[in-house]
């Protein structure tokens, strides 16, 4: 959902149906619990013959915890030295899909999705 959502249409609607998906009944995820949802995109994303990047991966991950009756906060930030941009999902303070490769920190969050209590 979350590739075609980014691949055919403009983002916003990839957002707006971030949105709608806070509204889902769940509760806030646990770091673990988001840790997990992001691992089985990652798996699943393995079996696509295209590309799945951070913001694929995260928009799924936040997808994948709102379906299961987790709540996740869904970022998408921009960093300037050097120029970057990612997506990730957080539980509490925890950020999930940060590669371990990517040292350069942090990431200044431009839209955070997240359920308004």
């Amino acid at each position: 959902m979350a590739l075609l959502l980014l691949r055919l249409l403009p983002i916003r609607i990839a957002v707006g149906g971030a949105r709608a998906a806070t509204f889902l009944p769940g509760r806030a995820a646990l770091p673990q619990e988001a840790e997990a949802a992001f691992a089985a995109v990652r798996r699943a994303a393995r079996l696509w013959p295209g590309r799945a990047a951070c913001l694929e991966e995260s928009l799924a991950a936040h997808f994948a915890a709102a379906l299961t009756g987790r709540r996740v906060r869904w970022v998408i930030g921009a960093r300037f030295i050097p120029q970057g941009a990612h997506a990730w999902i957080e539980a509490g303070n925890a950020i999930t899909g940060q590669d371990e490769t990517d040292r350069v920190w942090p990431y200044v969050p431009a839209l955070q999705v997240e359920r308004s209590n």
